[in-house]
C-alpha cells in the first residue's frame, strides 16, 4: 500500500479539525456521556485521541541514519496487537491516563490541541519526509509515516466513537477509505481474502485491540 505521503497528514489535520470543530459544538453535558468503550466518557475519549504537541516536535531530535525496523502503519499495528503486544498489555494503564489527562484538561485546553497546537507541530515537521527514520521506544526505530499513518487511523476509529456517543456527521470519506484499507492490511492476507470471499468462516476480525 501506498499510502506514506504528505496527503496522510492532510487527511490527519483534516480529521483533528473536526475533531475541534465537534467539540466546540458540545453542550457541558455532552462531555460526561459514555462512549461505547467500557467506563470511557467523551472527556476521556477527547484526552486520549488529543495530539501531544511535544510528541511531534520530539521526532525531530529522534531522527536517525539507516533503514527502519518498521516502514508501514500495518507493522506498527501488527506488533502492538501480536498476542503479548503492548496493545494487551497496557490497555488498563492507557485507560487510565486517559483519565488522568481527561481530569487535568478542560474541555477548551482539549479542543484547543486538536484545534491549533497539534496542526501546528505537524506543520512544523513539513519538512521531515515520510521515509524519515527516527527512534521508537517499542519497536527500535520507525518511520515518520508509518507514524502519521496510525495517528490517521485512531483519529478515524476514535472519531467513529465519538459519533456513536454524541451523534454528527461521518468522518471524511478519504480517512474512512484510509483506514479500512489499512485495517485490513493488517490481517493476514489469505485469511482475510477467503473470510471476505466467505471461503472461510475462520476468526480474522478484530485486527487491532
Amino acid at each position: 500500500m501506498t499510502s506514506q505521503n504528505n496527503p496522510v497528514r492532510a487527511m490527519l489535520a483534516e480529521a483533528w479539525a473536526s475533531w475541534a470543530e465537534r467539540g466546540a459544538a458540545l453542550a457541558a453535558e455532552d462531555w460526561d456521556r459514555p462512549t461505547r468503550l467500557p467506563d470511557w466518557t467523551v472527556r476521556e475519549l477527547y484526552a486520549h485521541v488529543a495530539p501531544v504537541p511535544e510528541m511531534f516536535t520530539g521526532l525531530r531530535v529522534a531522527v536517525l541514519d539507516g533503514p527502519a525496523e518498521v516502514t508501514s502503519g500495518a507493522g506498527i499495528l501488527r506488533a502492538y496487537n501480536r498476542p503479548g503486544g503492548i496493545a494487551h498489555t497496557a490497555a488498563g494503564q492507557v485507560a487510565d491516563l486517559a483519565k488522568q489527562a481527561a481530569e487535568a484538561a478542560e474541555p477548551a485546553v482539549l479542543i484547543a490541541r486538536f484545534g491549533v497546537e497539534g496542526p501546528a507541530a505537524l506543520a512544523g515537521l513539513a519538512d521531515l519526509p515520510p521515509s524519515t527514520v527516527v527512534a521508537h521506544p517499542l519497536l527500535g526505530s520507525a518511520t515518520v509515516g508509518a507514524l502519521g499513518e496510525v495517528a490517521l487511523m485512531e483519529a478515524t476509529v476514535h472519531l467513529l466513537d465519538l459519533i456513536a456517543a454524541v451523534g454528527g456527521p461521518a468522518p471524511a470519506e478519504g480517512a474512512l477509505n484510509f483506514t479500512r484499507d489499512l485495517l485490513a492490511e493488517v490481517a493476514d492476507p489469505v485469511a482475510f481474502i477467503e473470510a471476505a470471499a466467505g471461503r472461510s468462516a475462520g476468526p480474522v476480525l478484530p485486527v487491532i485491540r
